[in-house]
């Protein structure tokens, strides 16, 4: 029988993959996007945060997330599934207006990280290309067996998954999913195989609510364990924290709702606190629900500020092994029905 052997998430911010000297250029960005009013953010921050902003300090901050990154690879590599079950989102790099599924499956041989052309990205995204994408394109193999397994036996626990064995033509693979290739695989020359689950996180109107992640990972945990071939698998949620505006109170918060537990505030998030980059944490409520009864040892947090405007990145990193050993469960049958 199958069995989960590690759970893995951590952010994947253009910004991780960085040198902190160059995190300004990310800050152009902001200025740029439509869904910022950077001027009325910097105004409103007063400038609280410009000991964050000093040079020295941020170069601390991407130390301790290349610390993090490092020590995840490091846990991935010595639990040494047999295969992996990522869990992305994907920003209009597979799925586009002609199809975006809720959650939705991939349980072909292998999936394509069709290497886009850099030339066309916003500066801050090159900077990062090396941690989402190879130069040329490749190939990752997936455990296709595994995949449809899984697909039908969450169809069978409720869930309408969308199935797929092919790629769109001239599209890739998010890059919530190739990070994990890139940086937690490090520089493995054959990837472990891999299931891609992919969550709408960012657009409206199918984004799932925090209680259905949770119980989709639930499902996924139960799938799992009812497949008859003896192989250890990990999971992998890719994303998160709160960004592209830091909330460190937030994720603080969600982070002790992970470390005890505490499945009601989980699954009560509202979907309005969803959104933006923070939308990602989805995908750490369905590796929660999977793992659910693991042990979680956060690695760090750190609240990756780059301007004025408390833009940035929440960067999280974490993982679960082992029987939980203390803490308690915070959950009653009601809710949990």
């Amino acid at each position: 029988m199958a069995r989960i052997v590690v759970g893995i998430a951590s952010s994947h911010s253009p910004q991780v993959s960085t040198p902190a000297d160059q995190w300004h250029v990310h800050v152009d960005r902001d200025r740029e996007s439509p869904y910022l009013d950077f001027n009325a953010l910097t105004a409103a921050s007063k400038h609280d945060i410009d000991d964050q902003l000093a040079i020295e300090r941020m170069r601390e901050k991407d130390a301790a997330c290349q610390a993090a990154i490092a020590e995840l690879a490091r846990t991935l590599e010595h639990a040494a599934p047999d295969v992996l079950i990522v869990i992305g989102d994907d920003q209009r790099e597979m799925f586009l207006d002609d199809g975006t599924p809720a959650f939705g499956i991939f349980h072909g041989d292998s999936i394509v990280d069709a290497s886009p052309d850099p030339s066309a990205m916003h500066p801050s995204i090159r900077l990062a290309y090396w941690a989402q994408h190879a130069d040329s394109p490749e190939d990752y193999p997936v455990d296709a067996r595994l995949g449809r397994h899984l697909i039908t036996g969450l169809v069978k626990d409720g869930f309408d998954i969308a199935a797929y064995t092919q790629q769109p033509a001239g599209r890739t693979i998010g890059h919530a999913f190739t990070f994990v290739r890139r940086r937690l695989m490090r520089e493995r020359p054959i990837p472990i195989p891999m299931v891609p689950v992919f969550v709408n996180c960012f657009y409206p109107p199918n984004q799932p609510t925090a209680a259905r992640c949770y119980e989709l990972g639930r499902a996924l945990r139960r799938a799992v364990e009812s497949y008859q071939q003896d192989v250890t698998v990990g999971i992998v949620a890719s994303g998160g924290l709160s960004h592209f505006v830091v909330d460190e109170a937030f994720d603080r918060s969600v982070l002790h709702a992970l470390e005890t537990n505490n499945v009601r505030e989980l699954k009560a998030l509202p979907s309005e606190t969803l959104v933006s980059g923070t939308s990602e944490l989805r995908n750490w409520l369905v590796l929660a629900g999977a793992v659910e009864g693991c042990e979680l040892d956060v690695l760090d947090y750190v609240p990756a500020y780059r301007s004025t405007a408390k833009t940035g990145c929440g960067m999280a990193f974490a993982r679960w092994s082992g029987p939980r050993t203390h803490g308690r469960r915070l959950e009653t049958a009601a809710a949990s029905a």
